[in-house]
């Protein structure tokens, strides 16, 4: 697909009105590509989760336009029937910890996603068991969520973003919760999804070592894009 798979113009975030608004964006311009993993950092209050929220499409922009996959979601208003069906079959939500259901075993948490779409058990079973094990966690798909290490349990999170192939996956702050070690394991692995997979990444972090796993780094402060940093060679 030509052009970028994310594509933010002049979008703007105004909570409230008249004297009580507070504006959490102003005017971002944001690109990301196929294949692209970008990092999203800046000050608390600078608008990096509210920039998220908008692109998986969960808040409503104030004003600009939000493309997802080449295509208008919206502008002036949400240009898509299904906003549900949009976020289930062409976004995918990694959080700061893994939120898996504790009643649920590793494969199945992954399924459920599936399942809510209509697939049948056995074939998201086996969708679910390949990414795990794709994710380099398949001996642990029976272990409940308990018996996960923090690792392991991101792993089975990014796979739950993962099992319907969306074109895009946003993540806030997923390696928050993880020592060096792991938060650089995780992001590796979401460049070799990245480029495996030809999806768009975007992380929100404030997490320095994980820095050098991005293509680009892009800062936010006060609503606004501040500088882009690409990877150092």
């Amino acid at each position: 697909m030509a052009g970028p798979l994310v594509q933010v113009e002049k979008l703007c975030k105004t909570f409230g009105a008249g004297e009580t608004a507070v504006r959490a964006l102003a005017d971002v311009d944001l690109q990301v590509g196929a294949g692209e993993v970008v990092g999203l950092k800046g000050p608390s209050g600078s608008g990096k989760s509210t920039l998220l929220n908008l692109i998986a499409c969960i808040q409503e922009p104030t004003a600009g336009k939000l493309s997802i996959g080449g295509e208008t979601v919206w502008e002036g208003h949400w240009r898509v029937p299904d906003l549900r069906r949009l976020r289930r079959e062409r976004i995918g939500f990694i959080f700061q910890f893994h939120n898996l259901l504790p009643f649920l075993n590793a494969i199945d948490n992954v399924a459920l996603a599936m399942t809510l779409d209509g697939v049948d058990r056995t074939t998201a079973r086996q969708r679910a068991g390949a990414l795990l094990d794709y994710l380099q966690v398949g001996k642990r798909a029976s272990a409940m969520p308990s018996r996960l290490s923090g690792g392991e349990a991101q792993r089975v999170a990014i796979a739950r973003a993962l099992v319907n192939r969306p074109q895009v996956i946003l993540a806030d702050e997923p390696t928050a919760a993880l020592d060096s070690e792991r938060a650089r394991v995780v992001m590796d692995l979401l460049r070799q999804v990245a480029r495996e997979q030809q999806a768009a990444i975007l992380v929100v972090t404030h997490d320095e070592k994980i820095f050098d796993r991005f293509d680009r780094m892009v800062a936010l402060r006060d609503g606004r894009i501040e500088q882009e940093q690409p990877r150092a060679a």
